[in-house]
């Protein structure tokens, strides 16, 4: 077993035939077999199983407790996305705990693989969920109420899992037995390729979130209504999107995106009676609420031009993160001194960050396209980061 072929044995699973790619969503059907596969691998090499009140797996090598050595991903992804974000983390995981069977290891510290819940965001809009509703870090009721696109609840969602929706929430005990968290992942935006190493050690996130906002005019007949006489939210939702890219442009290294927009009722002759759209954005530092507050100037206006309303409404956001130094500094001299990168993607291990020591190794992705089913890395560096994994791990645990 390598990462690599248990990333082929799950390669037909969620795949979406409209896209491209794949889609598999918190407690869908291909996640949930997601799930179970992870489960009957972690079973083959001994690990103990089970499901916290979040919605998180863990894999226990030997005895949960205190300060444990935890390594882990998520198996979701974004709707069309490719084959490595998320599975390789976990893929590698297994793949390492087998590399150090293997050679007769045996931690002296409580080990344990993890597998986080709804880490995209894909299905009910708030990424990293499982870390977040672990670490508290998102209100508990908040969580219950989401809904996903067919209006189906998280707590409902949770609940024909198995999962006990009241018990959703800060899982105070569980957080306390994390000594160290390391997560792998693919490599997001390109660097390794020309920098010429097949791993990179990560330092730093920068600040990032979502808000949706929300356009309401008066829906109307397509041909019977006069220009003139048209509230029509989707001119003020157009005229937004791009003021995000002009906004953008100009502020230094931000990333601003909207991706995702929703008339309703939709139809092709009928004028909307509203229209949702959702921001992406991220800059480094304090800098991104101020990007936003812009967004939603220039969107209000709009909005009032046309005789419509828009609310703004935040959905996530998340500080700058500095990963752990002393584990920085000990993954680069044990790994021989690999690159250290930034990166602009939000992972789990920077939600944990704030409360335990965290880190990261990101595995080549030559061309740096992720979240798109050209997102690739080869077999060969896959391999390399389990190995590295697996070597970080050994020392960490020893």
């Amino acid at each position: 077993m390598t990462a690599s072929s248990l990333l082929e044995e799950i390669s037909d699973v969620g795949r979406d035939p409209k896209r491209g790619g794949y889609s598999r969503h918190a407690f869908d059907a291909a996640e949930t077999e997601l799930r179970a596969w992870f489960v009957e691998r972690a079973g083959r090499l001994g690990l103990g199983v089970e499901t916290d009140r979040n919605g998180n797996i863990w894999a226990w090598w030997g005895t949960p407790g205190p300060d444990a050595v935890v390594t882990g991903s998520h198996l979701d992804s974004v709707p069309g996305g490719g084959a490595f974000d998320g599975p390789l983390g976990v893929a590698s995981a297994l793949d390492a705990v087998e590399i150090l069977q293997a050679k007769g290891f045996r931690p002296a510290k409580p080990f344990a693989v993890v597998v986080f819940a709804e880490e995209e965001g894909g299905r009910f809009g708030v990424p990293c969920l499982g870390s977040r509703l672990l670490t508290g870090t998102i209100d508990a009721d908040k969580a219950r109420g989401l809904r996903d696109p067919d209006g189906v609840t998280f707590a409902e969602a949770a609940a024909k899992t198995g999962l006990d929706p009241k018990r959703i929430g800060r899982d105070s005990e569980r957080l306390g037995l994390i000594g160290r968290f390391l997560e792998l992942h693919v490599e997001q935006g390109r660097g390794l390729i020309d920098l010429g190493s097949p791993v990179a050690v990560g330092n730093t996130v920068i600040a990032h979130g979502r808000w949706r906002f929300s356009f309401q005019g008066q829906g109307n007949h397509a041909g019977a209504t006069l220009i003139g006489d048209r509230r029509d939210p989707m001119i003020p939702a157009a005229e937004t999107v791009l003021a995000v890219r002009k906004l953008a442009k100009a502020t230094a290294d931000a990333r601003a995106t909207v991706g995702r927009l929703v008339p309703v009722p939709g139809g092709t002759n009928v004028i909307a009676s509203t229209v949702d759209l959702w921001l992406d954005a991220r800059v480094p530092g304090t800098a991104t609420p101020e990007l936003v507050a812009e967004i939603a100037k220039l969107a209000e206006e709009a909005a009032g031009q046309e005789g419509c309303r828009v609310e703004v409404t935040r959905e996530s956001y998340s500080d700058d993160v500095i990963f752990d130094d002393a584990l920085r500094r000990d993954l680069g001299t044990w790994l021989g001194g690999p690159p250290e990168l930034p990166t602009g993607a939000g992972h789990d291990a920077a939600i944990l960050a704030g409360f335990v020591p965290s880190g990261m190794l990101y595995v080549r992705n030559p061309t740096g396209i992720s979240h798109s089913p050209e997102e690739f890395s080869e077999a060969e560096d896959v391999d390399h980061g389990a190995r590295a994994l697996a070597d970080v791990l050994e020392k960490l645990s020893t």
